[in-house]
């Protein structure tokens, strides 16, 4: 109830707060874990970005098919 009127995060504000963050006080292991979960993002991200132009090019093929 109350959650719905706190400020949202500005879109890609927490990419910014990584991107800003200190790596000094990581260890190697703790860099690599982090590394694994970014490239884990990434992958999300492109799996989304697949999934929208599957839907766009479907949406395309069908306006196009009643021309």
């Amino acid at each position: 109830m109350f959650e719905d009127l706190e400020p949202r995060p500005a879109r890609g504000a927490p990419l910014i707060a990584l991107q800003r963050e200190d790596l000094d006080g990581y260890s190697v292991e703790d860099l690599k874990e982090r590394i694994a979960g970014l490239e884990a993002e990434i992958a999300r991200s492109k799996a989304a970005i697949d999934g929208k132009s599957s839907q766009r090019n479907a949406a395309d093929a069908m306006f196009n098919f009643r021309s």
